[in-house]
């Protein structure tokens, strides 16, 4: 059974609900738009009678770089006060809370399926959140949130420090360094890694063996008992984080360091354009 989304793949297989960031040459990087879809299917799936595990990955090399910055951070008019300003981007981020409210209250066993690197938000948003957590050998994150003057997104902090410990997140999110896959599965962010050739099969396959070998209701019922406890700790980071991040841009520390970022990107863009192909 597949439906239809604009800006995401969404696909079902008998128990098992695959949604999959679907622009790989844009390296899964989103918008309003695709996490609009990322609700809507978090949802139908939450409400779909048969399926145990909803897993999220992306399409190609990359599993997500995050927010598209190439559109950059909207301008409000010079006059608009603090407060008009606040109110602006805490409705902004209104449709990226429900979605972090869907994934906090999901029944279904969220599996995330890293098909390769994640940056950002890409990096932040589900790891801490998922159930289960698998990745391609070549997997990396990377949360450069600091650098542009912004903070930990949508509970990030809190979630991370209760699946790796505070010093280790801190040094994770404060710091925007790499972290490598053999990192990541040391210190408990990962469960298993699978080989970048043929990842996609292997998560099928993986799945599939436990649902031959276990009952589907009881692994759900053991992701309630799990999370039940970190409900309201984690919705209330959520907002937390929000008010904060609204605050960042606020304060407009972030517009000149997305500015300067935009600016080495096309730069960068242009680098490529212009390097000269090689003969046949």
């Amino acid at each position: 059974m597949a439906s239809t989304y604009k800006n995401i793949s969404f696909e079902i297989r008998d128990k098992i609900g695959i949604i999959k960031l679907n622009r790989p040459k844009l390296l899964n990087s989103w918008d309003d738009a695709v996490v609009a879809d990322m609700v809507g299917a978090f949802r139908e799936l939450d409400e779909h009678p048969h399926t145990v595990f909803t897993v999220l990955t992306g399409e190609g090399r990359f599993f997500s770089a995050g927010a598209d910055v190439r559109a950059g951070i909207p301008s409000l008019p010079a006059e608009a006060t603090a407060a008009e300003k606040k109110l602006f981007f805490m409705n902004k981020f209104s449709t990226s809370v429900e979605l972090f409210r869907s994934m906090i209250d999901h029944k279904k066993v969220f599996v995330l399926a890293m098909n390769g690197p994640a940056v950002g938000g890409g990096a932040a948003w589900f790891n801490g959140i998922a159930d289960i957590v698998l990745a391609a050998s070549n997997t990396y994150i990377q949360v450069p949130f600091s650098s542009l003057g912004l903070v930990p997104e949508y509970g990030s902090a809190n979630i991370f420090a209760q699946s790796m410990g505070v010093r280790r997140a801190n040094d994770l999110l404060m710091f925007g360094r790499k972290c490598p896959v053999e990192e990541l599965q040391a210190c408990g962010l990962v469960n298993r890694v699978f080989p970048v050739d043929g990842f996609q099969e292997h998560v099928r396959k993986f799945l599939e063996e436990q649902l031959a070998a276990n009952d589907g209701k009881s692994m759900m019922e053991v992701k309630r008992l799990q999370n039940a406890p970190l409900r309201s700790d984690r919705l209330l980071a959520v907002y937390e984080a929000t008010h904060a991040l609204a605050e960042r841009f606020v304060d407009g520390t972030p517009y000149e360091r997305f500015r300067a970022r935009r600016e080495q990107l096309i730069a960068a863009s242009k680098k490529r354009e212009g390097k000269p192909k090689a003969s046949l």
